[in-house]
């Protein structure tokens, strides 16, 4: 039988992907890094609720940040959560 400590990374991981926005933050960050006003405008969210979805994602490991002067742009810099975005682009 499988050890459940080995899952227990890979179900923090899906538990931060696991909402539509931060998915969709995501989808949007594999193509194009981009900083906290670009994402809020392109969901018509406030800047506050696009800031928690992206502190969720930073504190999985899924996003990292680049300070540019004032402004942060954020990536995805883990692999899974690509993966798991392209497979769930497929339904």
């Amino acid at each position: 039988m499988a050890d459940v400590k080995q899952y227990e990374k890979k179900a923090e991981k899906l538990k931060a992907l696991a909402h539509p926005i931060r998915l969709c933050i995501v989808k949007g960050l594999i193509n194009d890094k981009c900083n906290v006003t670009k994402i809020q405008e392109c969901l018509n969210i406030p800047q506050s609720t696009v800031s928690q979805h992206l502190s969720k994602l930073k504190a999985a490991g899924i996003i990292a940040g680049e300070r540019n002067g004032i402004e942060v742009c954020y990536r995805v810099v883990d692999r899974e959560a690509i993966e798991i975005i392209k497979i769930l682009e497929g339904f």
